[in-house]
């Protein structure tokens, strides 16, 4: 699995899954932490298809759902840009913590682990943690 940088993003890219959904995992991930700015342009579905080796349907699907989300705009006539929007990137970011809360929090009661319990083992963990990243 190489990396691949195409314009301002960089993808990796896993054959054996499902390539629009790891299209738009990695452009998510990457609007969601601020390392692309508000406003960039994002290249044409045909250059990102034609980099990345993939149908330009692929990737087609991947922007659609990245406007669905409110992530980018198209412009008539000038292409896709990711949104200029900070507070929709930041509602977004919000949401995709909570899923993924969501989801830890189910694993560790699948396991029998209790939230207090859960809280436990993050303290003990991550002592010196106060919601930064390591």
């Amino acid at each position: 699995m190489e990396e691949q940088k195409i314009g301002s993003l960089r993808f990796k890219l896993d054959f054996s899954q499902p390539l629009y959904e790891q299209i738009l995992d990695q452009v998510r991930s990457v609007i969601a932490k601020g390392e692309i700015e508000l406003g960039t342009k994002m290249p044409s579905v045909r250059e990102l298809a034609l980099e990345l080796r993939v149908n330009p349907n692929t990737v087609m699907r991947a922007y659609q759902e990245l406007e669905r989300d409110g992530l980018t705009e198209k412009r008539r006539g000038q292409g896709t840009y990711v949104t200029s929007s900070a507070e929709r990137v930041q509602r977004f970011r919000s949401e995709l913590a909570s899923r993924y809360m969501d989801s830890f929090v189910e694993q560790m009661a699948s396991l029998g682990i209790p939230l207090g319990e859960i809280q436990d083992y993050l303290s003990k963990k991550y002592p010196n943690e106060s919601g930064g990243t390591r």
